[in-house]
């Protein structure tokens, strides 16, 4: 019986297991680097998206307010009624918010991609959620700042027969508000297929030379019979 070759508690040199040779381009990036982040830069990245994106609705309320048509109402003694019954200043307002949230939108996943081109699903998280934050902070601070809601106490202010605005409000809120959170998150995953990083293909190189030709059961069977024939089953005669 003759000993193994290989020494015990050693791999052989063709062992699959074996860590990958020195010059192979399969080491894993390290943590924290800035082109692969990690779960806690992930964290802080997506929660600086959402807040800033949060208050960029502040701007989108200003906007509004200042953008949207106003609907002219008027009263007499018993009663409100809108100054021009077939206008569509009612819908203007509506129209107006989502015009505005589209462009935002649009803007807003532009800037989180050149900026966080390599973030990963966290990032798109607080970019959606910032969104919907933002339209709903939007939507409340343009019905905050603009007419007051009580009809009433401003006819009796304006007196019968003025015209006055009616308050800013949105009838579709919720089509409304999810514009921007959509648009963002349709705009975001445009850019990633078209712009977005690609991984790099392993280089399978260093790992061919290290570990050389398949030997063994594994290599299948020859391709042919030896150059002199096969032999006879009584090792060849000679002749008589």
């Amino acid at each position: 019986m003759t000993a193994p070759l290989t020494p015990p508690h050693q791999p052989g040199p063709h062992d699959p297991w074996q860590a990958p040779p020195s010059g192979s381009h399969l080491a894993a990036p390290s943590v924290g680097d800035p082109d692969d982040p990690d779960t806690a830069t992930e964290l802080r990245q997506a929660a600086a998206v959402l807040v800033l994106v949060a208050l960029a609705g502040i701007v989108l309320g200003l906007l509004w307010l200042w953008l949207a048509p106003r609907v002219p109402l008027v009263s007499d003694d018993t009663a409100v009624f809108l100054k021009n019954s077939e206008g569509e200043e009612a819908i203007g307002a509506d129209g107006t918010f989502v015009l505005l949230a589209i462009g935002f939108g649009a803007l807003s996943a532009a800037a989180v991609f050149w900026r966080l081109r390599r973030g990963g699903v966290l990032v798109v998280v607080g970019l959606a959620l910032g969104a919907l934050l933002a339209s709903l902070v939007a939507w409340r601070v343009g019905v905050w700042l603009g007419p007051s809601s009580d009809v009433v106490a401003r006819a009796r202010e304006a007196g019968q027969g003025v015209t006055f605005d009616a308050p800013l409000e949105l009838h579709s809120v919720w089509v409304a508000v999810l514009a921007w959170p959509f648009v963002a998150m349709g705009i975001h995953l445009l850019l990633t297929a078209a712009f977005g990083p690609r991984d790099v293909e392993p280089d399978w190189s260093g790992y061919a030379e290290y570990y050389g030709p398949v030997q063994g059961p594994l290599a299948g069977p020859a391709s042919g019979p030896p150059a002199g024939g096969t032999p006879s089953a009584g090792g060849g005669g000679g002749a008589a």
